[in-house]
Parts: structure tokens; sequence; C-alpha cells
């Protein structure tokens, strides 16, 4: 009896995903295109709706398990905030959508600790950066999320994971995947944007799933799995960004496992905090392939020294 209404709650929510999701795009194409949104409809590929990711946040937010949705709701709220917000400079130097995007990862620890996660709690809103990175290509986010629920309800059947708030625990990634297949194709297309709503919402509810197939440790190797699945997705994007962006002409897997695990806004300022003007010349072969060049670059120093050596200079490829 509890499996059928599983069942029918589980098709329920894929109807109102892909109905949602249809629906805010049409609202906010039609409020941008007339300047009403503002970071919500950046000019990318002539105006791409953001923060589409409202519907799988109010969705995981109504249907996931009490204690999980709580976490959800949080960092969905904030992240929101970021996402409105955008690069708008604070007061305190910093901006005001990551601001909101450190006190959201705060207080999802604070609060997991207050519902028995425990430690855990730390590296379930530690799962905010790698998904946040995965969001800057279309579909990156939706494939990575796909591919761990499935791996998550795998190994929750293989090793019989404990239930959780009197629901079988694959229910948890089942309603990620299903929330996830449902937002997904427009995602794909690339005529829709996550959002820091969107890819928060999924890594806070992918910890908690991880969590649930045996505490910590899974949470913890999952976690690093997910991290790696998603700088193998983005390599191609994240080589061109390396060259770019930090000069760096040959990036190992460590390179963008580093940059998928402590890049981004907050990675970069939590640099300039520790580093201050102090930028480290790795040349040790294992901390390189272990992604330290990247770990400890720093964009904010005055004084910039390039990775590659001075008799090696790179032909790049014209069409990059």
């Amino acid at each position: 009896m509890i499996y059928t209404s599983i069942l029918f709650a589980l098709i329920f929510v894929f109807v109102v995903t892909v109905l949602g999701t249809a629906i805010i795009d049409i609202i906010f194409r039609f409020l941008g295109k007339r300047g009403y949104l503002g970071n919500l409809y950046p000019n990318v590929r002539g105006g791409i709706p953001r923060a589409v990711g409202i519907i799988p946040f109010l969705i995981l937010s109504f249907y996931m398990l009490p204690g999980i949705n709580n976490l959800i709701l949080i960092i969905g709220i904030f992240a929101l905030i970021d996402d409105i917000m955008g690069r708008k400079k604070s007061r305190l130097g910093v901006e005001y959508g990551q601001l909101s995007r450190g006190i959201g990862i705060i207080l999802v620890i604070v609060v997991g600790f207050l519902q028995g996660f425990g430690i855990s709690s730390i590296f379930i809103a530690l799962m905010v950066q790698p998904l946040n990175i995965s969001d800057m290509q279309p579909g990156s986010t939706c494939i990575v999320t796909i591919i761990m629920s499935v791996l998550t309800i795998l190994i929750m059947l293989v090793v019989g994971s404990a239930p959780f708030a009197e629901l079988p625990a694959i229910y948890t990634p089942l309603l990620i995947l299903v929330v996830c297949l449902a937002y997904s194709p427009l995602d794909f297309s690339g005529k829709i944007m996550l959002g820091e709503v969107g890819n928060h919402t999924f890594g806070v509810a992918l910890g908690c799933a991880f969590y649930l197939i045996g505490g910590l440790w899974s949470l913890i190797l999952l976690g690093i799995l997910t991290t790696a699945l998603i700088a193998f997705v983005r390599r191609n994007n994240l080589t061109v960004f390396f060259r770019q962006q930090l000069e760096l002409f040959n990036p190992t897997f460590g390179d963008y496992f580093m940059d998928v695990l402590t890049g981004g806004g907050l990675g970069d300022l939590l640099r300039k905090w520790i580093l201050k003007d102090k930028q480290y010349n790795i040349t040790s072969p294992l901390l390189i392939s272990l992604g330290f060049r990247r770990l400890l670059y720093n964009p904010y120093v005055s004084h910039y020294r390039r990775y590659v050596p001075c008799n090696e200079i790179p032909k790049l490829d014209k069409k990059m």
C-alpha cells in the first residue's frame, strides 16, 4: 500500500514539475523581455530565464521527508536571494549573492546539527559548492543529478539502507530523480537556467540522499565521486577557462577536480583572505597531479606569475 502511494505521489510530482517549469519559463520570458526581471533574465543567447530551478526547489521543499525539507527550504530561500541580487557589492566588500549563499550554508549546518545529522550536516551543506560549479553549462547539473540519484538508489537496494521517517530510504533519491527528469528537457536544450536556487537545492538534496545510505562515510565518498563526475563532465569547458583566465595551459584532472571543489566566488574570496597577496608556483609533479596549482591560485594577487614555462609557448587553436 505504501509503495502504491509513493508511486502516485511521484507521478503527480513529475506532472506538476513539467507544467510548473513550462509556466515559469513563459512568465519569466514575458517579464524579462520587458526589463522587469533584472538578474533573473541575463542576456545570454538572446535572453534566458534564470532561477527556473525555483520549481524543483518548491517541489522538493513540499515533498521531501521531514527534516530534510527544512534544509532544502533554507538553502533555497538564500540561494534565490543570491539569484536576485547577483554580483552587487555590499558594504562588507563582498557580493550580496556571496553573502546570502554563505549565510544559507551556515544555517543549513546549524539546523542540520539540531535535527540530528551531526557533523554530516557540514558535508551536506558543502554539496552546494560542486553543484554550483556544475551549473555553468546547459544540462550539466541535471546529468550529474540524474546519474548520482540512480547510483544512490542502486546502492541503497544493495546495502539495504534503513527507512527514514517511516518511508523507504530510496524515496529520497527517487524523488530527486523524478523532479530532475521532469525539469531537465528545457535545461538540456539551453533554454532555461537552474540558477543558484536550483543547483543549491539539488546539492543539499543529494547530500541528504547520500547520508541516508549509511551516514557520514557514504556522504563523504559519494560527495567526492560527485565532484569527480562534475570535473569530468565539465573538463572541456574548464580547459578553456584555465587557458583564458588562469593561463594554466596544461591542466590535469586534479586541476579540474580542485576547481569544482574550491572554485567560484566563495572559494576565491577565501583564497583572498588566506593567501592575501601571495601566489605560489607549484612545481612538484605529485602536487600538480593533485590539483594544487588550482587550489593555490590567487586571482587577487597584484604580481601575477604564469604557470607555463617561458620556453613552452602553446599554440592555441584559432577556433578556441
